[in-house]
């Protein structure tokens, strides 16, 4: 087994929310709307195919063929609108195992993603991509494995219904929570679950508590949190690193940069995610310890 295979990459593909938005103004922190792609244990996975998958598929291009795992969120236009410009899966002999929760009124996420694609939305109609598509539904609440990789998803908070991800593997866990809206008393046992001991929790903090209690235009129901709730959430949860997400379109990068300060003094390991960001949660110590040992083992 290579080194790579004892791996746990995060890297951040497109980490705004709502709609793209790119411009002098978010040059720092990007424009593409939520892909994230996580490398684990030799495999590929996809957390959501917002504008963020397109400029993860031009990344692919030169290490065909490509097989991924993708999970969606939910099928909010800022999450699935790189799906029709993500190039590998227009490209034959790659695989994609894709995987969604049946949305509250019955449809599939094989259903949603085909209609983004049908006339008049798109040109051309998603049968026409030449890599194997394998759609899989899953149950909110059902755990699958991919290999030695555990993958829970919880329901979430969200106006439609979203779901959360928390992916396990060996002694590391990530927690993916996007579009999310915290409760106005305690907190959200599900996203407490997912995010429990995690190496680091990704969480939507679209908002500050100002916006979103603003009695001139309040942000309550539009099914996206706060910073502070994201370290109120990371403190009780007791996860290792926060990564704030799915930022504001109208937050700019020095808006962000004062968000990532004020969070880092109530939480140190607080982080604002950026585009193109990479996390690495294997200590590299431990991972030269297991490739000596695995190099021992096939000796």
């Amino acid at each position: 087994m290579s080194g790579t295979n004892n791996l746990f990459t995060i890297q951040f593909w497109g980490v705004r929310g709502s709609i793209a938005c790119p411009g002098p103004e978010t040059v720092r922190y990007g424009g593409n709307t939520p892909c994230i792609e996580m490398r684990v244990g030799g495999k590929r996975l996809i957390f959501d195919g917002g504008t963020g998958l397109r400029v993860l598929g031009q990344s692919l291009l030169s290490q065909m063929p490509v097989e991924a795992y993708m999970f969606f969120t939910h099928s909010h236009w800022d999450h699935i609108q790189g799906v029709p410009f993500f190039t590998p899966a227009f490209i034959k002999g790659n695989r994609f195992n894709i995987y969604g929760a049946i949305s509250p009124t019955g449809e599939t996420i094989e259903k949603r993603l085909t209609d983004q694609m049908t006339h008049p939305n798109f040109p051309v109609p998603l049968r026409i991509m030449q890599a194997q598509l394998e759609f899989n539904d899953l149950e909110v609440g059902e755990t699958i494995e991919i290999g030695d990789i555990t993958v829970e998803n919880g329901r979430l908070n969200h106006p439609g219904e979203a779901v959360g991800y928390r992916i396990s593997w060996r002694d590391y866990a990530a927690a993916y929570i996007t579009d999310t809206e915290h409760f106005s008393e305690g907190l959200d046992e599900n996203v407490l679950r997912l995010a429990r001991n995690a190496d680091v929790m990704i969480y939507d903090a679209t908002y500050t508590d100002e916006e979103y209690y603003s009695e001139a235009s309040s942000r309550m129901g539009w099914g996206h949190s706060t910073w502070q709730e994201a370290v109120k959430l990371a403190k009780a949860a007791n996860v290792k690193k926060l990564a704030i997400f799915h930022h504001d379109p109208m937050h700019n990068d020095d808006f962000l940069d004062h968000i990532g300060e004020l969070a880092a003094e109530q939480f140190p390991n607080a982080i604002m995610a950026r585009e193109g960001m990479t996390l690495q949660l294997v200590d590299p110590s431990k991972l030269e310890q297991s490739i000596v040992q695995e190099q021992h083992v096939s000796v």
